[in-house]
């Protein structure tokens, strides 16, 4: 049976070609689905609990090129040579990269060029996801007209969310959520959508701080949680390799979720899902550049 997504319900084929097969195992080594073995010194496809997921592993190893993987969003022709491992990026280049990053929230009147979105955007695309092909899903706003927009529609449907963070709901609900969601809200959503409302009434937009690039990403019910954060996260790499500054936007997402009036919010803007998770990565030429960088750390590393 095969493990089903948004964009497929079936397993993926498996087409070895025998001729070309020397039987060294690789592909049986690398399928963790375990689609694969050896029989009379050759590669055999054979039946598994979920079928070939269509990761590709088996292709993209075989030195013979003897195996094929139709399916899944996957044909052979999706195969590409890996850059040579002299050209990929030193510990320290990654790490100079990642400190050099800082969320900027003040962007250059300047649009990014086209091209730049599309290079963000094929970098997100390799990013691993829990299981293929990939379910997550993306809304580009490209221009600032766009991302004013939707903050300016974004605030009209807060209006109408109002009694979420009232008192009297607070109180109702403490109960059952518990204290940690009780704090959430009071501490960080209801001033959150205070802020959000009473500055775009004068002219201030601290949704998505006026970007002249929005990028949304989110899944499907399907999808692995995790994925959608791990693609915005990339997302935010390559741009900042590309001179861009960026920072990400979580206090959206879980306000369009659930309800009739957050269903109507998503179909304005070609939004496909309700979502687990999801996050704006805003985009622009930064406005402002920082000497320091700020040490961070982690809650707990515990070594058992």
């Amino acid at each position: 049976m095969a493990i089903p997504t948004s964009r497929t319900k079936e397993s993926a084929k498996i087409s070895i070609d025998i001729s070309l097969c020397t039987g060294c195992g690789l592909c049986i080594e690398v399928c963790k689905g375990f689609n694969l073995s050896r029989k009379n010194g050759k590669v055999i496809s054979k039946g598994s609990v979920y079928g070939c997921i269509g990761c590709g592993h088996c292709m993209a190893i075989c030195p013979q090129e003897a195996i094929k993987i139709y399916g899944r969003c996957l044909i052979p022709e999706d195969l590409w040579t890996l850059p040579d491992q002299q050209e990929k990026a030193s510990y320290e280049e990654v790490l100079n990269l990642l400190q050099r990053r800082r969320s900027i929230r003040e962007f250059k009147e300047v649009p990014v060029e086209k091209e730049l979105i599309e290079k963000v955007i094929a970098a997100a695309q390799t990013a691993p996801m829990g299981l293929p092909p990939s379910d997550v899903n993306l809304l580009v706003l490209d221009s600032s007209i766009k991302v004013q927009q939707f903050a300016k529609d974004f605030c009209d449907y807060l209006e109408g969310l109002k009694w979420l963070v009232s008192g009297w709901f607070l109180a109702l609900m403490r109960p059952f959520w518990g204290k940690a969601n009780d704090e959430l809200f009071r501490g960080f959503v209801r001033p959150t959508m205070d802020l959000y409302l009473d500055n775009m009434n004068k002219g201030i937009n601290l949704v998505n701080y006026d970007a002249p690039v929005a990028l949304y990403f989110y899944g499907s019910p399907y999808s692995d949680p995790a994925d959608p954060i791990v693609a915005a996260t990339y997302a935010m790499i390559a741009a900042e390799s590309l001179g861009l500054g960026t920072c990400m936007l979580g206090a959206i997402h879980p306000l369009i979720q659930n309800g009739k009036a957050a269903q109507k919010f998503r179909q304005k803007y070609g939004i496909r899902y309700k979502s687990r998770e999801g996050l704006f990565v805003i985009i622009g030429y930064p406005k402002v550049e920082y000497q320091k960088g700020i040490r961070r750390t982690f809650a707990s590393i515990d070594t058992v």
